[in-house]
């Protein structure tokens, strides 16, 4: 089914077009019909398969068929994010669904000046994407009034409950009217979050999970490589140099750690970008734009934007260090991957981080593919000036694993059942 055949205004249909969306993911297939007949929706699908889309197509057309001009009356509906990154990011997707129709869709988040965000809402919106802090600080105001709010989502809504927002979760649905619907989105999910969820929907609220056994998206092959602590600088400088061309996301676990990465790239004349909480929301915004745009090739990154990047052309992610909350690793990699797109991930793991690598593992239900350096080329990538002409590069390495794991896959599927024996 392609989204011109959907019962949806023609200026979203053309807003599809121009963005280049001929058919819904599964994810959107599966939930637009479901929230444009206004049920409560929990939907869990893999990071980079078009979660915000399959909320915000029918969350715009509600809207804008409700109204008859431009003028606003009040929010109708509002979708809570846990980071800044992420509600900046799925306020440009608002906005790009939404232009040319009679819905007003505006971002709200703390890091900024508050005036300007106060003077935007008195000009009157629609639908408001905000993080809890930003948005209570308004409504402790009076600047907020959410008495006409018919529909809540939570984006990443595993993560918002996580982080302890469950009460402020409770406090924005006492305060709106008691009839709206409730949309809970996330990548991931465990039992005590569900119930957490599941107690704050309708009972009869649709249940979709697309993703039934890999966490990962299939566009995604994620490896993960044997690397001392300290030599981890030498491995991520000899991939930055067999891939000068490449677009790479690297993460680290702390602020500290992202600068100090990036100090040692730059002794090594690799330029790099970093992102993380130190760092005010305005130069956040200035590197997220400047790698969007490809002004750099390189952004270290920490966990506080795993959730918020959504830059196409990504081609690579690196775990420079491994995440300590293993959901954390299925939202990195998702960085690269993203719609129709390949990715490729790879993980630096070393000898402290094996317990984490064990938990990752278990959290995916399946081993993450192994890449083995030869102890030669090991050895020849962290001796300073050591000769690498002939080194296999990374690239080849992962292409030839990769290709050695899909002929294993390929092997099993093709293994025959045993026949059964006459008796």
């Amino acid at each position: 089914m392609k989204f011109e055949q959907y019962h949806i205004s023609d200026d979203i249909k053309n807003n599809l077009d121009k963005l280049g969306f001929k058919r819904p993911t599964d994810i959107q297939f599966k939930s637009i019909p479901s929230i444009l007949a206004g049920e409560d929706v929990l939907a869990i699908a893999q990071t980079g398969t078009g979660k915000t889309a399959a909320f915000a197509i029918p969350v715009i057309d509600k809207i804008h068929k409700f109204k008859s001009s431009k003028r606003s009356y009040g929010i109708k509906c509002i979708v809570m994010a846990p980071t800044r990154e992420l509600a900046q990011q799925i306020g440009e997707v608002f906005d790009k669904l939404a232009k040319h129709t009679r819905v007003k869709t505006f971002a709200l988040y703390g890091g900024v000046e508050q005036e300007q965000q106060i003077i935007k809402l008195q000009d009157g919106i629609d639908i408001l994407i905000a993080t809890p802090g930003r948005m209570f600080d308004l409504i402790n105001q009076g600047v907020l009034g959410l008495l006409g709010v018919s529909t809540l989502v939570l984006d990443e809504a595993d993560h918002m409950l996580d982080l302890g927002f469950i009460e402020d979760i409770k406090y924005i649905k006492k305060m709106i009217p008691a009839k709206h619907q409730t949309l809970f989105f996330s990548a991931t999910i465990n039992d005590e979050i569900k119930k957490l969820a599941y107690s704050q929907v309708k009972s009869e609220a649709i249940r979709i999970q697309v993703a039934p056994k890999d966490k990962v998206s299939k566009n995604i092959s994620h490896f993960v490589m044997d690397v001392a602590q300290d030599d981890k600088r030498f491995f991520l400088e000899r991939f930055i140099h067999e891939n000068p061309d490449s677009r790479i996301i690297v993460f680290v676990r702390t602020r500290v750690r992202a600068e100090r990465v990036a100090k040692a790239m730059a002794r090594v004349n690799i330029p790099s970008e970093t992102i993380h909480g130190d760092k005010d929301q305005d130069e956040r915004m200035a590197v997220m734009a400047g790698f969007k745009q490809g002004e750099g090739k390189l952004l270290i990154a920490t966990d506080v934007s795993a959730r918020g990047i959504d830059i196409e052309g990504v081609d690579f992610v690196i775990n420079y260090d491994l995440p300590e909350r293993a959901e954390n690793y299925v939202h990195r990699v998702g960085r690269t991957g993203r719609g129709i797109n390949k990715g490729i991930a790879i993980s630096f793991c070393s000898e402290e981080e094996k317990e984490l690598l064990t938990t990752i593992q278990t959290f995916l239900n399946k081993p993450i593919e192994p890449l083995k350096v030869t102890k030669r080329d090991y050895q020849q990538t962290t001796i300073p000036k050591a000769p690498v002409e002939d080194l296999q590069s990374l690239r080849q390495l992962i292409i030839d694993t990769d290709e050695v794991y899909k002929q294993k896959k390929k092997s099993k599927t093709k293994a025959k059942k045993p026949k059964k024996t006459k008796k």
